[in-house]
Formats: structure tokens, C-alpha cells, sequence
């Protein structure tokens, strides 16, 4: 693989780092934070921008950007914030699922919406007994006539309570069957009738929202079933690739960002009469920082290379980079505020805000024992 964006990328990279320095300087993106509010008009901003256009195929009317192109995005935007850029992601794989998986008119008729901003999607699979172990969720869907009927609840549903958002729902549709032949995915919007949620006080992540979701009776028509019934064990596991790798990218910015802050203030901060990045101790902290950042960059473009070029050995690499950098971004996270001292822990200083964002990371899209469990399967290496 090359080591170098081509022209276009490079373009795309720095027309990113524009957007975001205009619709979501550190004040705004500070002030949204402290008041767990979503700012749409950057919303707004990526979809004018195509940002949602180029993950989906031009024959969709998408631009047919590869998984590459994906992570240059991701990882731009998660430098100013790895909590706002959820908002992009989860839309953006949700909007993907469908392409692989939905009917040829459910594409029709969601993907367009979903590029125009006139949606949003967001995922609800965990429940209270169902994180990890996705095959003990007890949420329910029942066909009724022409429609189903979803009970059950939902909870970590990042986004869910998004304006104009469709809730992709996973629910059990035969019982008695095997969790791998007895899950289907519904597309459910966020206001219909019996839908009911909470948005949860979380630790960090605080702007894009975690929510917890009551199905009551909530009613969705036939056409609302994505591809087939029985089948979304299949889905979801079909999602998991492009989703761990875009994390990864996520997590790539986020760690960026806390070493940028760190080497700013090392080289401001005075103590004993000069900045604190001439003593070794912190000047090899940083050093060492940025350099594991480096690290975990060439082993996400890699994977996402791998993806997008369809290599049989995707999966493994994509799993690693996920590990690796989820559990850098929570280290370096630490290692800034140890380097900031008080003022890191501040809520006028963006570094607590990555220290506390940065904690999910290692829990989402799959733990990191999770992720050391798959890896070691693909090696050969099958836990008994």
C-alpha cells in the first residue's frame, strides 16, 4: 500500500480541517459539551459538504469514496471531537448496512434521505442483559397483519434522541429458534407512537447523547423489516468491519488531538524557570506519545486499505486496530492530564473532555477482551 494521500485526499483532509475550524471551534464544541446539546448546524455543514455522499456508491448517489477516504474524515473531525464525530459515524454505518442488506427499494427510499440530512440513523441492539452477549436480548417484534409490533427495551443508544433520527432496531422474531436464525432489523423512527426515551448522564459523550429506549407496543409497517426475516445476526455482523475501522480512525483523532494539547502547553508551561517540555521526564512523555499515535495510524489506514481492496486477512487487521487504538486513546488520555497537572481536569481545558470521552472507547463497538478473544480466534487459537 502507499504511505501517501493521493492529491484528491489530501484536498479532502484539508477541506475537513476547514469545516470543522469554522462550524465547531474549541469554544462552541466546549459550550455544546457543558450544555449536552448538539450543534445540527455542523450537522448541516457535513452534509452540504458530501461528507455522508462519500460513503455510499454513485449509482445510490453516493461518490463511491473508499474506506480509506472514510478514515481521512473520521479522524479529522475526531480531533476536535471523537463525541461529535459519532453523530457522523453512526449514520454512516447504519446507512451502509442497508446498502449491503435492505431490500432494493428500502434503499431508494432511505439512503437519498439519509445523504440529504433530511435523516439520521442511529444502531439499538444492547439492552440491560444484552451487551457483549448480543444473543441475549429479549426485545421482541411480532407480525400483526400487515405490520410488527416491537416490545422491549433498548439502552446505550447513542444518538437515539437526534432529531429526525431512525432508530435501527434488533429484535428477536422467533423465539424459539437459535439467536443466529431468530433476529430481524427494523428501521423505527425515533417519534413513533410508543417510542419512549431518556437521554442518560453519562461520564463523557455528552453532546451526541446516550439514551435509554422503551418500545411500547410501537407499531412499524412490514416495509420497515430490512432485507429479510430471521437474518439480522447475519446483518450485524456484516456491519462490523467498516464500523471497527472507522473507530479506529475515530480513535487515531482523538489521540492526536491529546498529544497536540499536551506538546502546546509542555512548551508554555514554566516551571523552575523554563517550560516544563525541556525536563526529559515530560519531553520523552510526549515524545513517546506521539509516537504511538503514529503507530496506530499506520496500523488503521492499513486496515482500512485492507477493507476497502477486500483482503481475506481484513477482519484480523481491522480488529487490531481497533484494540490498539481504543486502548492508546484512554492511555494517552491519562498521560495528558498527568502532563497538564490541575488545569487538565478543569472544565475551561478541552483536555478533560478527552480524558472523559475517551474512557468509552475501549467498551464501544466491541471491549477490548472482546476484540483480544476474535483476534486470537483468527489465529487459530479457539477459546474452550
Amino acid at each position: 500500500m502507499e504511505f501517501s494521500f493521493t492529491p484528491e485526499q489530501k484536498l479532502l483532509r484539508d477541506s475537513v480541517r476547514e469545516l470543522m475550524k469554522r462550524y465547531a471551534s474549541p469554544d462552541s464544541v466546549r459550550k455544546h459539551d457543558q450544555e449536552r446539546a448538539f450543534p445540527y448546524d455542523l450537522y448541516d455543514a457535513w452534509v452540504e459538504a458530501d461528507l455522508i455522499r462519500l460513503a455510499f456508491p454513485e449509482e445510490y448517489g453516493g461518490l463511491g469514496g473508499t474506506a480509506l477516504d472514510l478514515a481521512i474524515v473520521v479522524e479529522e473531525i475526531s480531533r476536535v471531537s471523537t463525541d461529535l464525530e459519532m453523530a457522523l459515524g453512526g449514520s454512516i454505518f447504519c446507512g451502509l448496512n442497508i446498502l449491503r442488506n435492505g431490500t432494493e427499494a428500502q434503499k431508494q427510499y432511505f439512503l437519498p434521505k439519509l445523504m440529504d440530512g433530511e435523516i439520521k440513523m442511529a444502531i439499538s441492539i444492547s439492552e440491560p442483559d444484552a451487551g457483549s452477549d448480543v444473543g441475549a436480548l429479549r426485545t421482541a417484534a411480532r407480525r400483526q397483519e400487515e405490520r410488527w409490533i416491537i416490545n422491549g427495551q433498548k439502552l446505550w443508544c447513542s444518538g437515539a434522541g437526534l432529531k429526525n433520527s431512525v432508530l435501527c432496531v434488533y429484535a428477536k422474531t422467533n423465539p424459539t429458534a437459535h439467536y443466529r436464525e431468530g433476529i430481524s432489523l427494523f428501521l423505527v423512527d425515533n417519534d413513533t407512537p410508543g417510542v419512549e426515551m431518556r437521554k442518560l448522564d453519562m461520564l463523557g459523550r455528552r453532546c451526541f447523547g446516550t439514551y435509554e429506549v422503551f418500545f411500547n407496543d410501537v407499531e412499524v409497517a412490514s416495509d420497515r423489516l430490512v432485507g429479510s426475516e430471521n437474518r439480522g445476526w447475519d446483518y450485524l455482523l456484516s456491519g462490523l468491519k467498516i464500523e471497527r475501522a472507522m473507530d479506529a480512525a475515530m480513535n487515531v483523532g482523538g489521540a492526536q488531538a491529546i498529544v497536540d494539547l499536551a506538546a502546546q502547553y509542555s512548551q508554555e508551561r514554566n516551571q523552575f524557570g523554563r517550560p516544563i517540555g525541556s525536563f526529559q521526564a515530560i519531553a520523552h512523555m510526549v515524545a513517546d506519545m506521539q509516537t504511538e499515535v503514529e503507530a496506530a495510524r499506520s496500523l488503521t489506514w492499513r486496515a482500512a486499505w485492507l477493507s476497502a481492496n477486500k483482503q481475506d486477512d481484513a477482519l484480523k487487521v481491522i480488529n487490531m486496530a481497533k484494540l490498539y487504538s481504543s486502548e492508546l486513546y484512554a492511555k494517552l488520555a491519562n498521560m495528558g492530564v498527568q502532563i497538564m497537572g490541575a488545569i487538565g481536569l478543569n472544565a475551561e481545558c478541552d483536555m478533560q473532555r478527552y480524558f472523559r470521552d475517551s474512557r468509552s472507547a475501549t467498551i464501544q463497538a466491541g471491549t477490548s477482551q472482546t476484540q483480544r478473544t476474535l483476534i486470537a480466534g483468527l489465529m487459530g487459537l479457539k477459546s474452550r
